[in-house]
């Protein structure tokens, strides 16, 4: 089919030597409010779900379809995430990485090679593969993208429901017109990326919003 060709960094591996490839990815980056998500995740070799590709040529539908069969089949998956005051402190290039690298820990059995978009992570002793667009070229880092996703979507759901005047399930803190319009209205919230444009700007004598 013609998505196998996603297999071939995976392959990659297995024929150096690799037991576990994990795939990983991150969601979140851009945003102006909420955590930076990782995921890890390693597959039995040669797995392949139909389907899977870059979590943003999916429908929150088929995301959530895949989210399914992705631990259904997996053989670990892990979590890592980095909240917006910790972003603020370090910056979001560092909190994506320590994000990932959170995830990686958190795999149960542990790689033996990464597979990563576009980023290398330096703490690790075992090889690694940046893949530029790697959610484009890699089964496992477009799985991770899906489940990173899908965990950050809905937690950014769950605080809308906790501060419902920024609509957060529906942009999921990216900088859209509607949400930069409640930052000028309201202010930011706890929640809010202090140190990003489109919300620093409302830091100084406002305080934090609702």
């Amino acid at each position: 089919m013609e998505d196998r060709g996603m297999l071939y960094y995976e392959r990659l591996a297995y024929a150096q030597g690799a037991k576990y490839v994990a795939g990983i990815d991150e969601v979140g980056r851009g945003c102006l409010a909420g955590p930076v998500v990782a995921c890890a995740v390693i597959f039995p070799p040669h797995t392949f779900i139909e389907g899977v590709k870059d979590s943003k040529k999916l429908s929150p539908e088929k995301r959530e379809a895949l989210f399914d069969k992705i631990h259904q089949h997996a053989l670990s998956i892990g979590i890592g995430a980095v909240e917006e005051t910790v972003i603020d402190e370090i910056n979001i290039l560092k909190a994506t990485l320590k994000a990932m690298e959170k995830a990686v820990h958190a795999l149960q059995p542990g790689p033996d090679h990464l597979l990563i978009d576009a980023l290398f992570l330096e703490n690790f002793p075992f090889p690694q593969f940046a893949i530029k667009e790697g959610d484009n070229a890699s089964f496992s880092i477009a799985a991770a993208s899906i489940v990173a996703k899908v965990t950050r979507d809905r937690r950014m759901a769950a605080y809308s429901e906790q501060y419902p005047e920024y609509h957060f399930a529906k942009h999921k803190g990216y900088g859209t017109p509607e949400h930069l319009e409640a930052i000028a209205k309201y202010g930011p919230c706890p929640i809010h990326r202090k140190s990003f444009r489109g919300v620093k700007e409302y830091c100084k004598g406002k305080g934090s919003g609702p």
